[in-house]
Parts: structure tokens; sequence; C-alpha cells
């Protein structure tokens, strides 16, 4: 070989090295992995969107899904959806004007228990989440006419269809055009746009920051404990940690409950689904069940027997159901606090 031609072997091969090891990089996960198939790539799209896609056919009645309701989600929600034990209730305080008018009034005052029906603008968001992540403990577990069925119940519970009901893929539409609060959501949000303003107003800083913080808003007293103790419901590890919304045990402990809203108690025993704080519901309001009473000697023991007894015919033809579940301590408590005026 010429003196010339080693000159140009050597760079060629050098050239020739570089493109190999190349090669060879993208080349080190050979063997590993493969391409999904159709059918795992139609069990991982199981999500189902507002305007119904992904929506499997499938049905499942309200007296099917009472049953089911009883079995597998009762011990967490209580058996109306209305229970408080575990996690904030699902249904309650939401009217037949509410579904009129597909905005919940009643998320414009404060004093009411939040329920999940009263903010989901969207049924179709209900029946993803039971069929992706319920049960708790078996999630995914739910065969699709059983979430229908299910999703069935609570529709019914919340006075969105009737008993007879039975719900399916093709009568979803309608439903969506009942659901309580399906025209609250709006896109006039800061960071909706990509050149909207932000909600936050801050100065970026990368070192040598300033760590002093000052809290500027906080969850007002009447909705603190409109889900219970927040604190004890999320995780003790992690980085989530709820805020505590109820008071301490202790002599502080005992003088706001004599005085403030008994939040926890009214959502545990399903008062806040035929009551609110200031107008009737399916009863009358506390505070109007208080301004009747307010002159009557021994009026909270009135009131005490009236709420462990229950009773028909004071406030309309509805009757109220006795409540024996109730210890004497939450029933001083609640009867106390109504004939105080139930002040939220």
């Amino acid at each position: 070989m010429s003196r010339s031609a080693k000159r140009l072997a050597i760079p060629l091969a050098v050239l020739f090295c570089a493109v190999a090891g190349v090669a060879s990089a993208t080349n080190d996960f050979e063997g590993i992995g493969r391409t999904a198939t159709p059918a795992e790539l139609k069990a991982w799209d199981i999500d189902v969107r507002p305007d119904f896609a992904g929506l499997p056919p499938g049905k499942g009645s309200v007296e099917e899904g009472e049953q089911l309701w009883v079995e597998r989600c009762s011990s967490c929600h209580g058996d109306f959806g209305d229970a408080n034990h575990v996690f904030p209730p699902l249904i309650g305080n939401t009217t037949d004007e509410d579904i009129k008018t597909g905005r919940v009034a009643a998320l414009t005052r404060g004093g009411v228990t939040r329920t999940t029906i009263m903010k989901m603008p969207t049924v179709s968001t209900l029946w993803d989440f039971i069929n992706r992540a319920m049960p708790w403990d078996r999630p995914k577990s739910l065969k699709t006419n059983e979430v229908y069925a299910v999703l069935a119940y609570l529709l019914n519970l919340a006075n969105i269809v009737p008993y007879d009901f039975e719900l399916s893929n093709e009568n979803m539409a309608w439903v969506q055009s009942r659901m309580p609060n399906r025209n609250a959501m709006t896109m006039d949000h800061g960071l909706w746009d990509i050149n909207g303003k932000p909600d936050t107003h801050n100065t970026a800083c990368m070192h040598n920051c300033d760590r002093d913080e000052e809290i500027t808003s906080s969850l007002p007293d009447f909705a603190k404990a409109a889900h219970g103790e927040l604190m004890k419901q999320n995780r003790e590890y992690g980085a989530i940690r709820g805020t505590r919304t109820m008071p301490e045990e202790g002599d502080d402990a005992e003088k706001a409950k004599e005085s403030a809203m008994p939040g926890d108690i009214l959502s545990a025993n399903g008062c806040t689904a035929c009551h609110a704080v200031d107008q009737k519901l399916v009863g009358p309001g506390f505070r109007q069940v208080s301004e009747k009473y307010q002159d009557l000697p021994g009026k909270t023991d009135h009131l005490k027997s009236r709420i462990r007894n229950g009773g028909s015919g004071t406030w309309g033809n509805i009757p109220m159901p006795p409540q024996p579940q109730l210890s004497e301590e939450d029933l001083g408590t609640l009867a106390r606090w109504i004939a105080d005026g139930a002040k939220p």
C-alpha cells in the first residue's frame, strides 16, 4: 500500500469504528422488552372521556347496584353514600332546582358539607373512577355491568334517576343532562391559555433565597370541618400531609366543640343529606329549627328527644327517621348547637 493510501485508510478506520460504536450503543438493550400487543394496549386504554369516548357497552340497574354497594362499598362510604367515617360524603346537598339549572346553589354559600355529587360536572368521570380505582381494597375488580349498576345506585341516591332505572352506555348522555353541577365548568383560569395570567405572583429564586414564610390565606372556620379531620385521612408518610381541621383534644377542644358547628357528627350520621344550616332541603334548616324553639323552656332536652326518636308532621309529611346510633355525647352536642342558634 502506498504512503498516501495508508494516510487515507487511517481516518477511514477511525470513522468506521466510531460509526460501529454508535450502532453498538443503540443496541445496548437488544432483547429486553418488546412491542405491546393490541390486546395489552386495549387493556391499558380504559379511560372514559366526557364525550363518552372509551365508554364500553353495558348496563346495570339501581336495584343491582344497591346490593353491590352494600357488599363492596358501604364499609367506607355508608349505605347511602353520605358517611364521613373514612372519606368525605359522596351524596347530599343537591336539589331538584340544581338539576334544572346545572349549577349547585349550595356551593356559593358556607356552612354546607360539600359532597362529591355537588362538585362533579360529568357523569363520565364517576364511571371512569369507579371502574379504575374502586373498590379501595380491590381496584378494577368490578365487571363492566357492575360499574354501571353501582353508578346507577349513586345517581338514584342523588335523585338524578328513579329507582326503577337501568343505566347503560345508551342513556349516559341523558343522565349527563341531569347532573346537578354540569354547567359549572369554566375556562376562565389564568393558566388555561399559554398567554394567560398566572394565578400566583412570584419572583424566581435559585440561590440565597429568603426562606421567611407568611401565611396569607387559610380555610374559613365554617369549612374546616366539612370533611372531617383531614390530617387523619392522609398517610403518615410521603409528601402529602392533610392540614389539621379539627381542634386538638383538651380544654380548647372542648370549648370549640361547644360553639362550633359539629360538622363531623353531622356528616358521619348523614344529617346533611336532608338538612342545610340556613335553608330547607328535604327537612328544615338547622337554623329554622333553632328559631322555632328559641323561647321553649328546656329546648335542649326537647331537641335531644326529637333527634333521638325522629318524627313527622311538624315540618311536613316526610318523616325524620330516629337516630339510635348517636352516642349521648354526640346527641347532646347536636342539640346544644341547634339550641344556641346553629352557628356555622
